[in-house]
């Protein structure tokens, strides 16, 4: 049975309105027919939903790298950001909801990001070659929303370095399958129903072509968002 993981980055829950888009578009995606799907849910925010990446976290990492023996608080560490890397290797395709926080993703985002983005885990590196992502043919869909922000604003109204920083983490981890759908402005706009009707349209448009692949079955008939 193919497995979807779901990474919430809103601490806004049902406020959220990436979230629920991201919500309406896994609905969609296991109505699409074919063989069930196991969705897997990984609310960012949530009290101990992330180990820390600290001092031992780091140590352990140093020691991997220079094959030195690690401490007990080290190998403690390193077994605990491992866990949440097994969980990301594990699914078949991801689906992100990210708000836009400072020009940036949320910091537990980047927190997520930063342990499981570990060398012989995510990517590989040749010093003849570079870096070399290891999560081949991985599907995965990005919704990002900013309150303010939209393309073509002017800059006093904010940059985007969330989504930007987001697309190239994927293509650096080896998934290059990826769909970005933006809900922006959600804040300044006058007709933000309009906005949300045009995204669950493109999001429609993904639901086929991104559950054909989950289950490996080729492309289905959409269902509605």
């Amino acid at each position: 049975m193919p497995t979807l993981l779901h990474i919430n980055a809103s601490p806004r829950d049902a406020h959220s309105g990436s979230l629920q888009l991201a919500r309406h578009f896994i609905d969609a995606v296991q109505d699409a027919g074919g063989e069930p799907v196991t969705v897997e849910v990984l609310n960012l925010f949530d009290a101990g939903a992330l180990p820390d990446f600290g001092r031992h976290a780091a140590a352990a990492k140093m020691a991997v790298f220079s094959g030195q023996e690690q401490s007990p608080e080290q190998v403690h560490a390193w077994q605990a950001a491992r866990a949440v890397f097994e969980q990301f290797a594990a699914a078949d395709a991801y689906v992100f909801n990210i708000p836009m926080w400072n020009a940036g993703v949320p910091y537990v985002l980047k927190q997520w990001i930063d342990i499981v983005t570990q060398p012989g885990w995510t990517f590989g590196f040749d010093p003849a070659t570079g870096y070399r992502g290891l999560l081949e043919g991985k599907h995965a869909l990005a919704i990002h929303s900013s309150g303010v922000y939209a393309p073509g604003v002017p800059a006093a109204f904010g940059q985007d370095f969330s989504s930007t920083f987001f697309a190239d983490w994927l293509d650096f981890v080896g998934i290059e399958d990826a769909v970005h759908v933006r809900f922006a402005p959600t804040v300044l706009n006058g007709d933000v129903g309009s906005t949300r009707s045009k995204v669950e349209a493109e999001l429609l448009d993904a639901v086929a072509a991104f559950a054909g692949k989950l289950r490996g079955a080729g492309v289905l008939e959409p269902a509605s968002v």
